[in-house]
């Protein structure tokens, strides 16, 4: 994925009051980052923050928060945070933010994000401190010796454990059939969690699709007729 190089985003990442900056352990996130200690979910690759704005709106009885490995992409989260519709030119940004007005803005209470790389979670959370994960359309890496770096292999499995409490279920969406089949092996050989469910056409399942909340790329991969694959796995603390 070629990103553009944005110089506005750093400066809008670091100035955002919804972005935790510098989060350690010891400052028990779960408990001190939001208005109300409620359950937490992570999303991991949140890009421009469409489905997690919209998850956190439609569930203000969970806490979420959203991690983005590259400012280029996540300053477009922030801005959304502020109002400012995600198709605005970088060179009008300012203007955008001058004509907001408070009462007009839906902003979710119940959202943070976080710019980190998806190795660094465990040195953010505690044990057991997050309750569920998204992983939406992540990166496929498609070299065999890049499989390591894919957020399903078990590498990343590994790491989840240290975070997630006892039954916390991890949500995959995708439409890579290639990245998907790795993803199922990857959780069948994985000893600590159990495949809950799995669909190669999410959008024609009518049970699953049911209250589903597309991503950009679902909605761009959806429109140019590719099927949305999707699996939920549930981990067992050993």
């Amino acid at each position: 994925m070629r990103l553009r190089n944005i110089p506005e985003a750093k400066g809008i990442v670091e100035a955002s009051k919804y972005v935790i900056q510098n989060p350690r352990k010891e400052d028990r996130i779960r408990e001190t980052a939001f208005e109300k200690e409620q359950p937490l979910y992570l999303e991991i690759g949140t890009g421009k923050g469409r489905f997690i704005i919209d998850t956190a709106l439609a569930h203000p009885e969970n806490n979420y928060i959203g991690i983005e490995r590259y400012e280029s992409v996540l300053f477009r989260a922030c801005l959304r945070m502020e109002g400012v519709p995600y198709s605005t030119p970088a060179d009008q940004i300012e203007q955008a933010l001058n004509g907001i007005k408070a009462e007009d803005l839906e902003i979710p209470s119940n959202l943070r994000l976080i710019r980190a790389d998806a190795r660094g979670v465990a040195d953010f959370f505690n044990e057991e401190e997050v309750d569920g994960l998204f992983l939406n359309f992540s990166d496929p890496w498609p070299k065999a010796r890049h499989a390591g770096r894919r957020l399903t292999s078990r590498n990343f499995l590994n790491i989840y454990e240290k975070i997630l409490k006892n039954g916390a279920v991890l949500e995959f969406k995708t439409d890579n059939k290639d990245l998907f089949a790795f993803s199922l092996e990857e959780i069948g050989l994985a000893p600590n969690w159990e495949l809950l469910y799995e669909t190669t056409d999410l959008h024609r399942d009518p049970v699953l699709s049911e209250g589903n909340i597309m991503t950009e790329y679902e909605r761009k991969f959806s429109n140019l007729g590719h099927s949305i694959c999707k699996l939920a796995a549930r981990y067992t603390k050993p």
